[in-house]
């Protein structure tokens, strides 16, 4: 069938609006009307030359929307389900069999190349009939529709705002996962986390449920940190020189817990400074250049922890998610500013300077 889709032609160019065609679902396969999706941070990452995935290539990972069309053999979900979309995984490995699906044995490449495996077939092809990378998280979801694993599916309540729930798939769930899931945040605990963006807000949402005593966000905006003690931060800090030793008296000795969402080295590097002895750094950004890290650094038995994906299996853990923000303890729409898929590039903008913390696509406006 004819969708649009936001595409990136080249690494160094804009999205583009597209007629493109898409194929049937095959097997395990559903069509879904992506009603709505959230701009990541990761969703760039096809910019950077060196790159696992390479342009023309739709991206988009965090899509919410209606089932219409089942691959032969699929029975569920139903068609007229709403689903949220979240990361492609095999679901036979060990991991994945053992409830750790984000750590699947061909995450990267399910994940991170936007063609999928060798035995993926590339469902999206343009208007002169060539095929776009279109396997991004297994969804590709900047665009009307997508074609997806009924694994990566989650289905939510109909009476549910799509809007809102889209950014579950991925950010909001890497951020409340981290702290929830990977970390175990104990009540009591002492937390930092550096970067209040979607998914460092989002921690810091988790740690005030786990029953952190001191949560504390670090960020270089001002009205990002306001919105941070908003949402349950006990104390916000600027970063930059010295940081570490704030932290450490801020924590009374150090954090039990450090989540870091920036993948900046010399921010690494003070989150593991922050550590009290024995403590723990979470690792969700994406990290653009190699981390080095002393000799002493570890010294006390500190652990450094890289994340992925909060180390959350989705079909579980977003219902309890919309739970508790039903309840009003995470309210995680809060973040959310939506835009019309065609302003694909301003909401990229905006999330780059910080105007916006989770801007969300709107393929049919």
């Amino acid at each position: 069938m004819r969708i649009q889709a936001a595409v990136l032609r080249v690494a160094d160019g804009p999205f583009v609006i597209e007629h493109v065609d898409l194929a049937d679902p095959g097997p395990g396969q559903v069509r879904v009307r992506i009603e709505a999706v959230g701009f990541c941070h990761t969703d760039v990452l096809p910019r950077d030359p060196g790159f696992l995935a390479r342009p023309p290539l739709i991206a988009g990972h965090e899509g919410a929307g209606v089932v219409e069309a089942l691959g032969p053999g699929v029975t569920e979900p139903p068609v007229g389900s709403h689903v949220l979309l979240s990361f492609d995984h095999c679901g036979v490995c060990e991991c994945c069999l053992d409830g750790h699906p984000a750590y699947c044995h061909a995450f990267f490449q399910r994940n991170l190349t936007g063609t999928g495996t060798a035995a993926d077939r590339q469902p999206v092809t343009d208007a002169d009939g060539n095929p776009i990378a279109s396997r991004w998280f297994g969804q590709s979801s900047f665009a009307t529709h997508a074609l997806v694993d009924v694994r990566n599916t989650v289905v939510v309540a109909q009476d549910l705002p799509l809007d809102r729930l889209a950014p579950l798939g991925c950010g909001i769930q890497t951020g409340a996962g981290a702290i929830l899931q990977a970390l175990g945040v104990h009540a009591g605990a002492r937390v930092v986390v550096f970067g209040a963006g979607g998914v460092g807000l989002a921690a810091v949402m988790a740690a005030r449920i786990a029953g952190a005593a001191t949560v504390v966000a670090v960020d270089l905006h001002r009205s990002r940190l306001d919105l941070a003690e908003e949402l349950g931060a006990s104390h916000v800090a600027t970063g930059g020189d010295g940081i570490a030793r704030h932290l450490r008296k801020v924590t009374g000795g150090g954090a039990d817990y450090v989540l870091d969402t920036t993948g900046v080295p010399e921010v690494i590097r003070a989150g593991v400074d922050s550590l009290r002895p024995r403590g723990t750094i979470g690792l969700v950004g994406a990290q653009s250049r190699d981390l080095v890290l002393g000799p002493a650094a570890l010294a006390a038995g500190k652990n450094v922890m890289g994340i992925l994906e909060g180390d959350a299996v989705p079909r579980l853990f977003l219902p309890r998610l919309i739970e508790l923000w039903r309840q009003g303890r995470f309210p995680f729409d809060r973040l959310v500013r939506t835009y019309p898929l065609s302003e694909i590039n301003t909401a990229e903008r905006h999330a780059a300077s910080g105007e916006t913390v989770k801007p969300v696509l709107m393929p049919g406006s």
